[in-house]
């Protein structure tokens, strides 16, 4: 099967080729007689083996053009994989199965169905949930089969990719260099998104399949390896892959990586999956990623870059932050421009500004961050005005750090950043309220203080008329807010906006004051401190603000608008009682760490959020890493303990 497939994939190219030469530049590679024969090869390959290819001249494809493509939603979330640099994770994440190795491929993932044989749909990955559906385009890729021998409904994944020959082919013919393509990546991601099906065939667009979703009465014999053979024999690509075991993933993570500089498909790494079907899918996932496969990334990818400017972005607590704006890189797989900078201790550190050479890279692969500033022109043009409301700024050094805060009380930034805060999930969680809606609000003089968003009703009429809202909007909202008004003491701490005092704190404080509020409003330094996870700089910021008489008018008014419930205490036992965890890195075996501080205080342990000398354990699966917490655990003897460790002490 696989050798008539592979003939198949040799005539194609050939016929196609003469085809074009005959029609359409007058001109003929081959003899009439010689293009029949090969073509007559291709049907009775076609019909012996029930598969026919995309482009195949047997088949008369007309293109389409569309005013904009459809979406849907994904019967099921297409999760991306959790990440790591280090070989010997993965051989821990191995353990003693085997595994199948292959291409991390820099593509744009796509999702198809084929029913009784034929291709029937096509859908983009998007933010993997909903995505768009390019079908037709599809259809015009360079080697997706159109038809295959398998009549029963399959539905697989797959990379839509551009080599790099053929981009290298593509920017050669466009003579302005600002017009040129920026990676194959971004040039694959407008091909097989575009309106015209005609542009995607130009493009060259190629798919490599990576995983088997569905494919019913077929059996795999419970392997994923199965799986890409038969994958192959219905036609398709499938990702170049490696059979491993824990003892040979070295050696092969080494060949790959030696390959790659040869390899004409874009990759970004490596993806390493359990061949066991039942054993992978037995592990579940959690809230973002699965657990029968994880991700391999070579060293952090750092890019050279020119710095446009600082942007200075205000926030609720009156800091402003600068934010560096820079040339657009490509970094791990997608386009950066920005990048905090955290103070202005931190910019003066870099001597950095404006036109400077920098490079970046993305801390953990996620937050960008400059890694050096290469001319160090210096630090110049700090705002003496804040970019919001224009109240006057002032340097402040707080322990020995110095940033930027506007003076102005009633900043604008302030007040819609601080109720952005109070409606948010782990606060009142207020539905219908995003952060534009308030300033709506807020400017048209609806929301002044807390207490306010809970007699939204008085504005019903003007508020229906809005852009956006409407009567059903409008009573959404309404119901939303009436839903908050019952709520629990932590969330509402958390939802004043306190500097420093996060969930787990307000949650803590609640416990060691026995959710005795009006005791905890008035406490001293020493009463705070005495609370796990409360140090003197949260102790000094809880005190300033109900020193303030505006502040407390401000809460009282708010508590008179809701119904607080005590947290109910947990029953049964208690084997973390007088415990304080510290959790830092990726979960694996909890939806998230709020999950998993969530455990922890049902067995009646506390969840902190730095290391302290009164932490008990440092959760962090990556033991041995260097990260400042370990360190920190370390230095004061604090055990580090695994997931694994933590759940064998239940």
């Amino acid at each position: 099967m696989e050798t008539k497939i592979q003939r198949m994939k040799e005539l194609i190219p050939i016929l196609r080729e003469a085809a074009k030469a005959y029609y359409q530049e007058s001109r003929e590679i081959m003899s009439n007689l010689e293009y029949d024969r090969l073509y007559d090869e291709l049907a009775a390959l076609e019909k012996a083996t029930g598969v026919i290819l995309s482009g195949s001249p047997t088949q008369q494809v007309g293109y389409e053009v569309l005013s904009e493509l459809p979406k849907e939603t994904h019967e099921t979330p297409m999760l991306s994989l959790d990440k790591t640099k280090s070989v010997e994770d993965l051989q821990q994440w191995l353990g003693d199965k085997k595994g199948i190795l292959s291409w991390k491929m820099d593509g744009l993932t796509i999702v198809l169905t084929y029913e009784n044989g034929i291709l029937a749909k096509a859908v983009t990955r998007g933010n993997g949930e909903i995505g768009e559906v390019i079908t037709a385009n599809a259809r015009a890729f360079s080697n997706i089969p159109l038809n295959i021998a398998y009549k029963g409904q399959l539905v697989l994944r797959g990379e839509a990719v551009i080599t790099y020959s053929d981009f290298e082919r593509i920017n050669s013919q466009i003579g302005d260099a600002d017009a040129k393509y920026k990676n194959p990546r971004n040039l694959c991601s407008g091909s097989v998104r575009q309106l015209n099906s005609q542009v995607t065939a130009e493009r060259n667009v190629h798919f490599e399949a990576f995983a088997l979703v569905r494919a019913e009465g077929v059996d795999f014999n419970n392997s994923r390896k199965c799986q890409f053979e038969w994958l192959k024999s219905q036609g398709f690509e499938v990702v170049y892959h490696e059979e491993v075991t824990d003892e040979t993933l070295p050696e092969k993570v080494e060949w790959f990586g030696r390959e790659a500089e040869h390899n004409d498909i874009p990759s970004d790494g490596l993806v390493l999956l359990f061949d066991d079907i039942a054993y992978g899918d037995s592990l579940g996932r959690t809230a973002k990623f699965p657990r029968n496969a994880i991700a391999f990334k070579w060293q952090d990818e750092v890019r050279e870059t020119t710095l446009s400017y600082i942007e200075w972005s205000a926030s609720r607590t009156g800091l402003i932050n600068p934010v560096a704006v820079f040339e657009p890189v490509e970094l791990e797989g997608t386009t950066v421009s920005r990048a905090s900078v955290h103070n202005i201790s931190i910019m003066e550190g870099l001597e950095l500004g404006a036109g400077d050479r920098i490079t970046v890279y993305k801390a953990n692969m996620i937050i960008p961050q400059i890694a050096q500033n290469l001319t160090r022109s210096g630090v110049r043009d700090i705002p003496d005005r804040c970019p919001v409301c224009g109240g006057v700024t002032k340097i402040r050094r707080i322990n020995d750090v110095k940033s930027l805060y506007c003076t102005n009380p009633d900043c604008q930034a302030k007040k819609i950043k601080s109720f952005t805060l109070f409606v948010s999930r782990d606060a009142l969680n207020i539905d219908g309220l995003s952060e534009a809606t308030l300033e709506k609000f807020i400017s048209m003089g609806f929301i002044h203080e807390f207490a306010d968003i809970f007699h939204l009703e008085n504005h019903r009429e003007t508020i229906v008329e809005m852009e956006g809202f409407g009567p059903k909007s409008y009573d959404n909202l309404i119901a939303s807010v009436k839903k908050a008004s019952e709520t629990t003491l932590p969330r509402v701490i958390y939802g004043l906006g306190i500097a420093g005092i996060g969930l787990a704190n307000a949650k803590m404080l609640c416990r060691h004051f026995q959710y005795d509020f009006q005791k905890m409003r008035s406490s001293s330094e020493e009463e705070l401190t005495a609370a796990d996870g409360i140090g003197g700089v949260l102790a000094q910021a809880w005190m300033d603000y109900f020193a303030d008489e505006k502040n407390n008018a401000v809460v009282d008014r708010l508590l008179g608008e809701l119904t607080i419930e005590q947290e109910p205490m947990e029953e049964g036992e208690k084997p973390f009682e007088g415990l304080t965890f510290v959790i830092t890195g990726s979960v694996e075996h909890f939806a998230n760490r709020k999950e998993l501080q969530e455990l922890i205080e049902s067995k009646g342990g506390k969840a902190a959020g730095s290391v302290t000398s009164k932490t008990a354990y440092l959760i962090n699966n990556d033991t041995m890493s260097n990260s400042s917490k370990n360190k920190k655990a370390k230095d004061l003897g604090i055990p580090i303990i695994s997931e694994e460790e933590f759940l064998k002490m239940l």
